[in-house]
This record gives structure tokens, C-alpha cells and sequence, in this order.
């Protein structure tokens, strides 16, 4: 292992917070999430998050997204720790691809079953059921009772070598890279339009996931990788705005505090943006590395460049424009915020406003209202 691979560091930040909506119905949060750190080396680390799907057919889906994070993390933990040692990129992907989703969803299903085993379905849990929607509904559950358990899952190791994808359903993994630049790591799922999802509970969920395996060099990582359910998400009007949380949150970090600032500051920030957004759960993972984050060194004043001023009387060409320009509107810093996301940052550089554009998100847009309405997600064929 070279010196390089040595002193690859990754630091995580998480959070999950119930829905402002599912606070006043008395609802559980269903999201869950989870950090592994093997104790024993640095690497790797797994990060997992679920969305349990909030539909009334549903109604166990915080108990389904709580065992989705720990089998995906304890299998793709495993089958790591098999290969250590002799990592080879193109047998992790293709064996991964096709071993992950399968081992996953068996080990999932099995958890389910055994806690149905002991914790059957009440007569209080159908009446609840039939109240908020029917007796189809119920009948449904009975023909498959994983219905009621039903979650998505997105999954992400970090290893030396490389960071390892696996995501089902709904959701957002983001990169950025040193210079900011957000993107997604993972292909687009066309199936994924309004609520729609896929879903542990489904059957061959195994086909439906979506993995990838990103080679790390000294010349390429990111420096940022976001996890978040769909929750967060929602809360904002367009993606555009979504990925400048990102990048927001990337620049927090290379501040001097930036860890224990955002670290401090993210249940806030998820609490204000279901608040305003959304309404749902929403759950947060920030990976990030503080080598490639770290900001350049001051230059010091020796090192500045000295420049020489030549006072000469400007032609008539040039007095013209210079009166052009003192005629015009003060010139002012572009604008980069997202039209409706706002941001706040307090000027001392170890202090963040809590009113940042990571939380906020227009309240009386038509998107947001909407977000707001697909609290009840339905997961009858797919539908979250």
C-alpha cells in the first residue's frame, strides 16, 4: 500500500430528523441511518441510509429501513473483508453487481420474517390500516406482508482504492470534487418519476438496483460524497437548488471549524427544511476528506507581488469611457444563490448562520406545496 493510500482520510457527518408532517400526525420517523467504522484500520467506512416508505400499507416501515442499514452495511462489510488484500477493481465490480442486491434482499427479507415471526400483525395495526385507506389495502399486506416493512436503501463504502455505490429506490447520492463541482455518481432510474419508487418489498428487488464501483487516484476522489433521502430533497423547489446546498456545505467544510460547525448545525438545518419544504423524514450522510479540503496557505506579504503605478492623462477615448462606467449602476457580485434558497453566513469566519441555503427553501412555491401533499406515500406496485 503506498504511502499515499496511508493517508487517505474520510470524516462523517450524519443526521436523520423526523417530518415536520409526521410530527403532527404522531408518525414515526422512517428513516434510518448508519456509520460503520471498522475499528480495527481506517478503511473501510460504510455509510447507509433508508427511507421507509410512509403509505399506510406501510405502517412498519421504520422497523424495514432500521434492517435495511444494517444488513446492506454488514454485507457489503463482509464481502469487502473477503477480498482484502487483493483488490481487483474489475472482480469487485462484477461480482458485487450481480452478488450485493441479491445477498441484501435475502437478508433482508429473512430479518422481516423473523420479526413477524415474533411480532405478528395486531387487529389494532388492520383497523388502523382500513381506517386510513381500505380493506383492499389490508388484503394486499396479506399477500405480502413486506409490504408493510417497505424501504429503499442507498449505501456507500469508502475503501483505499476506491468507493463502492449500491442504491435502491429513491434518494440522492451527490459528489463534489475539490473545486466544487457536484454531480451524481449513479445513473438515473427513468422509474423513479413523482412518487414512484422501487423498493426492498418488491418482488425481485434484487434486478432493481443501481451499483458502481469509482477508482481513487491522487489525481481523482471526491472530496464530498452526500447521502440523503428523498425527504431533503423535496424540500427544494428545483435540483438546482439541492446541489448549491451541496456545495455550500463543501465550502462550510474548509473553514477552520468546518466539521464541528456542520456538524452542530444539521439537525437544524433538516428540522428548518421540512419545515419549509417537504414535510417528510429526511436523513443526511456527509463523507468528506479534509486533506483535499484543506485551503491553500496565506501568501505573505514578501511574497506579494509589487506592482508600479505610471500616472499618465488619459486620452479622450479613455475619458469617455470612464465617464461611460461612473454613469452606469454600481457593478455588485453576481448573484449565485438559487433563486429560492437564501443563505446567511455571519462574517466571523468559526461562526455559520443556521440560516443557510443547506435548509431553506421557498415556502409558497408551487413545488413546495406539492412536496408537501406526498406525505402518504403509496407503495402498492412500486409507489412510494
Amino acid at each position: 500500500m503506498s504511502e499515499n493510500k496511508n493517508q487517505i482520510e474520510w470524516r462523517v457527518i450524519s443526521e436523520t430528523v423526523p417530518g415536520a408532517s409526521h410530527l403532527r400526525a404522531g408518525t414515526p420517523n422512517q428513516d434510518s441511518i448508519l456509520f460503520v467504522r471498522e475499528s480495527s484500520r481506517g478503511l473501510p467506512i460504510l455509510v447507509s441510509t433508508a427511507d421507509g416508505h410512509g403509505s399506510p400499507k406501510c405502517f412498519r416501515s421504520d422497523f424495514g429501513s432500521q434492517f435495511a442499514v444494517k444488513k446492506s452495511a454488514q454485507i457489503v462489510g463482509e464481502f469487502l473483508d473477503e477480498r482484502r488484500g487483493r483488490f481487483d477493481l474489475a472482480e469487485i465490480e462484477s461480482k458485487g453487481k450481480e452478488y450485493l442486491p441479491k445477498e441484501f434482499v435475502k437478508k433482508w427479507r429473512k430479518t422481516v420474517e423473523y420479526h413477524l415471526k415474533n411480532n405478528p400483525f395486531t387487529e389494532e395495526e388492520f383497523k388502523k390500516l382500513e381506517e386510513k385507506s381500505s380493506a383492499d389495502a389490508r388484503k394486499l399486506v396479506e399477500e405480502n406482508p413486506l409490504l408493510a416493512y417497505g424501504t429503499t436503501s442507498l449505501t456507500v463504502a469508502m475503501e483505499e482504492e476506491f468507493v463502492l455505490y449500491l442504491q435502491l429506490g429513491d434518494g440522492d447520492i451527490l459528489n463534489a470534487t475539490v473545486a466544487g463541482e457536484v454531480t451524481k455518481p449513479l445513473s438515473e432510474d427513468a422509474r423513479l418519476l413523482a412518487n414512484e419508487t422501487t423498493s426492498m418489498c418488491l418482488p425481485k428487488a434484487e434486478n432493481d438496483f443501481r451499483f458502481f464501483v469509482q477508482k481513487i487516484s491522487a489525481e481523482a476522489s471526491p472530496a464530498m460524497i452526500l447521502l440523503s433521502t428523498d425527504g431533503y430533497l423535496n424540500s427544494f423547489s428545483n435540483e438546482a437548488g439541492f446541489f448549491q446546498a451541496a456545495t455550500d456545505i463543501l465550502e462550510m467544510l474548509r473553514a477552520e471549524n468546518g466539521f464541528s460547525d456542520v456538524s452542530d448545525n444539521l439537525k437544524a438545518w433538516l428540522e428548518e427544511a421540512t419545515k419549509m419544504g417537504s414535510g417528510d423524514d429526511c436523513a443526511v450522510a456527509i463523507v468528506y476528506r479534509p486533506d483535499l479540503l484543506k485551503k491553500p496557505e496565506k501568501i505573505e506579504q514578501s511574497e506579494k507581488i509589487e506592482t508600479t503605478t505610471i500616472e499618465m492623462p488619459p486620452s479622450k477615448e479613455t475619458s469617455q469611457a470612464i465617464a461611460a462606467l461612473t454613469d452606469s449602476e454600481t457593478v455588485t457580485p453576481e448573484d449565485l444563490e438559487d433563486v429560492t434558497v437564501t443563505i446567511t453566513i455571519k462574517k466571523d469566519k468559526n461562526k455559520i448562520s443556521k440560516s443557510s441555503s443547506v435548509a431553506l427553501a421557498e415556502t409558497d412555491s408551487a413545488s413546495s406545496k406539492l412536496k408537501n401533499a406526498s406525505d402518504n406515500k403509496t407503495e402498492e406496485n412500486g409507489t412510494e
